[in-house]
């Protein structure tokens, strides 16, 4: 039978993704198509209503296109409020917990022809042990962490994945050198919160694990999928300077740049600490690449507000910002909040920050014309190869096929945004 598996969210569901589809692929099933596929997995997301309208959307499609197909839907949606599924018929549904068993489900439901509903406390569950052979990418992400505690008070996501629970360090490390064994150049350590790992481990933390992984033969490049500014102590700054392979970029979320809008939201500091420890960072990687991620239209954000927000984000000097309209989540603390912004604001909001952040990441790649980097070419396209930089600069040169997945140098002339133009 063939499968198809759409993947909506964030980097930990594409990864749970490639987990089920190396269950699938190992047990006999075979990856179609959207087109002419048997069995259909919906991995939705529910961090905003849009999420959970995307993910409906899909499943509605699929059921209304393949009729007679077999439609998984599993994730956060799911896991959130599996009643959005009442009334459609969808075979099999799971929440956050049970991925790695979908062979288990699927062939269970051929065999008994009956719904299966399987959505388990996830406040309660056990990490789930997911482990990829090969990610058939250049760069392979690792799930090393589930989880979060932070309960910001506009966020779903601790209902969606329950309290912190990594992965044992034997586990990513030997996960790791199998990636490495298949010719993979870059690993990029990704999770819920993902500076939090170990913090349910005895005697082992986040910072342990970056030392036990930098001692692994092949990997050469080490990225983390992102981190919260809090977590970013004196230890992390000793292995960011001692580091050879973690790489000169790092996403590090800050949501706003107003400290009465990050004390509404429940985020755990203020903007002068943020700009504090950017600049403890910039001293020990001066060309390093920060990028953030940005709420705007928080209940309560005045125009006043958000061009301190403005403010704060052009000091900072990101060089790219992932911004996001406030999404009203029911059961968050959010949605007890008073003034609540209209739509057409927090769209104008939106465009703002994009034409803002547009320019910063033209003149973070500006810095670079006329010198020598490395990067690592991911996809060959009409006589040119195209991939990123350490610092995520994304290169274009001249190349063939037999140049991908292999670390190249290049000198960079100009720049036409997205790419920098390199020879």
């Amino acid at each position: 039978m063939k499968f198809f598996i759409y993947t909506l969210g964030c980097k930990v569901n594409t990864y749970e993704s490639n987990v089920m589809k190396d269950k699938l692929l190992n047990n006999g099933y075979i990856e179609g198509s959207e087109i002419d596929s048997d069995i259909y997995i919906i991995n939705t997301c529910t961090v905003t209503n849009t999420s959970d309208n995307k993910s409906l959307k899909v499943v509605r499609r699929v059921l209304k296109n393949k009729p007679n197909s077999i439609v998984v839907v599993v994730g956060c949606m799911t896991q959130v409020n599996s009643k959005l599924l009442d009334d459609l018929d969808v075979s099999i549904i799971l929440g956050n917990s049970g991925k790695s068993r979908i062979v288990e489900y699927i062939e269970e439901y051929k065999k008994n022809k009956e719904k299966i509903v399987d959505v388990q406390d996830i406040m309660i569950s056990d990490f789930e042990d997911m482990c990829l052979n090969n990610f058939n990418k250049t760069r392979a992400f690792v799930k090393i962490e589930d989880g979060c505690e932070n309960f910001c008070s506009y966020c779903i996501i601790p209902y969606a994945r329950g309290k912190v629970r990594s992965k044992k360090p034997k586990i990513v490390i030997r996960e790791i050198k199998n990636l490495i064994d298949d010719g993979h150049k870059e690993i990029v350590l990704t999770g819920i919160h993902t500076g939090h790992y170990g913090s349910d481990l005895e005697g082992f933390s986040f910072f342990k694990l970056l030392r036990e992984i930098e001692k692994i033969e092949g990997l050469e490049r080490l990225r983390i999928s992102s981190i919260e500014i809090t977590e970013l102590d004196d230890e992390f700054m000793e292995v960011l300077n001692s580091s050879k392979i973690l790489v000169d970029h790092m996403h590090i979320p800050i949501q706003s740049g107003s400290n009465e809008i990050l004390k509404l939201m429940n985020r755990k500091y203020d903007k002068e600490y943020f700009i504090d420890k950017i600049e403890k960072i910039r001293t020990i990687r001066p060309n390093i690449s920060i990028t953030t991620d940005l709420i705007v239209g928080f209940p309560g954000e005045t125009e006043e507000l958000f061009n301190e927000t403005i403010e704060t984000i052009n000091k900072i000097n990101f060089s790219k910002i992932h911004v996001f309209p406030f999404s009203l989540r029911k059961g968050t603390k959010a949605e007890e909040l008073p003034n609540h912004i209209d739509d057409v604001t927090k769209k104008e909001r939106v465009k703002s920050i994009l034409k803002i952040s547009e320019e910063l990441e033209k003149e973070y790649f500006n810095r670079f014309v006329g010198k020598e980097v490395e990067f690592l070419p991911e996809i060959y396209k009409e006589g040119y190869i195209i991939g990123h930089t350490g610092n995520y600069l994304l290169i274009k040169t001249k190349g063939n096929i037999d140049d991908l997945n292999e670390i190249k140098n290049v000198k960079i002339e100009k720049t036409e945004y997205p790419y920098c133009i390199g020879k």
